[in-house]
């Protein structure tokens, strides 16, 4: 990992610069650095999420079974001795915080990624290396190939789309968007997010509105439904809505039925792997509103819920649009 303190009119240059050593560490020292790292972090796992990682393991090395997707998952297992993060798929191998530049403005504390060529800012108190690890995380979750990847065929948001993003933490799949978005609404409730969404949103902040609220199916001093939040002459005109908020997407669902039920041009992307049955009450939630609904590709194992058990996989997103009379 490399960090540079600079503005940005000299970043290109810098980067390129980096990219040349990078790869003669990765000649000589192949994947020895990224091995260490990955080492450490095995090393900061406790006995118990450590013996509940073998557990999984093991379960999926038993398993007998055609399913080309859970194969995919015990191959994975079976040439790897370490944790897979959440995505248990050989696509996360490519992924290396030793990839990734930090840089900084003159007088500014956030430190800021180079993303599709924008830039993508994180919270003050973040050192780089956790910029780096947590923005490698983002790059694994947006993989074609990840669980959790939004976009898809006839999920990507078009020119002058109005796109709102629940949930929004760094704001990096409306980011994707900003250019061609017609207005982006980001929630987000995390204080430690608000500064560095302004940051990254500047360039566009005519048409980016920050919403400091949590999205629900009640409407008080902290909590909004889409429903009432959207005056109903706006509500036809969403065209996307993506929520990733922590197990409360069903709530959400619940308090934007006047959005569901009337709204004929919107597309949702869901996250269905905080709970155990998320993926089915969402799927038979849009169902019921006339929504055609697919899963992401593959599954994720969710470590972090210690109530998991057999066969501990989950969907990561369920995508969900209209049916077009």
């Amino acid at each position: 990992m490399r960090v540079a303190g600079t503005e940005h009119k000299n970043w290109s240059i810098e980067m390129n610069l980096s990219h040349k050593i990078k790869d003669c560490i990765r000649w000589f020292v192949p994947y020895g650095i990224i091995a260490h790292r990955r080492t450490k972090l095995q090393a900061t796992l406790d006995e118990q999420n450590f013996q509940f990682f073998r557990t999984i393991k093991n379960y999926f090395l038993s398993l007998s079974t055609n399913d080309p997707e859970l194969l995919e998952i015990i191959n994975y297992f079976k040439t790897f001795n370490k944790f897979p993060y959440w995505y248990p798929y050989i696509f996360t191998r490519k992924y290396h915080t030793l990839d990734i530049d930090v840089f900084s403005d003159k007088g500014v504390k956030t430190g800021y990624v180079i993303h599709k060529n924008k830039r993508l800012y994180f919270p003050e108190k973040w050192d780089n290396e956790s910029i780096c690890a947590y923005y490698n995380m983002m790059r694994m979750e947006q993989d074609k190939d990840s669980p959790h990847c939004y976009e898809a065929d006839n999920f990507i948001p078009q020119e002058n789309d109005v796109i709102v993003d629940i949930g929004a933490a760094e704001g990096i799949w409306a980011l994707d968007y900003a250019e061609k978005a017609g207005k982006i609404y980001l929630f987000e409730c995390d204080r430690e997010w608000i500064k560095a969404l302004k940051k990254t949103f500047e360039p566009w902040k005519e048409k980016v509105v920050i919403v400091r609220k949590y999205v629900s199916n009640i409407d008080d001093e902290k909590n909004v439904t889409l429903d009432n939040y959207f005056k109903m002459e706006e509500r036809d005109g969403i065209n996307f809505i993506k929520a990733d908020i922590e197990g409360m997407e069903i709530k959400l669902l619940e308090g934007s039925k006047a959005i569901l039920a009337n709204n004929k041009n919107l597309k949702l992307l869901i996250c269905s792997y905080h709970s155990k049955n998320d993926a089915v009450e969402i799927t038979n939630i849009l169902k019921k509103n006339d929504f055609i609904t697919e899963n992401s590709k593959g599954y994720m194992i969710p470590y972090f819920d210690k109530s998991l058990e057999e066969p501990y996989i989950r969907r990561g997103i369920i995508r969900g649009r209209k049916i077009i009379i």
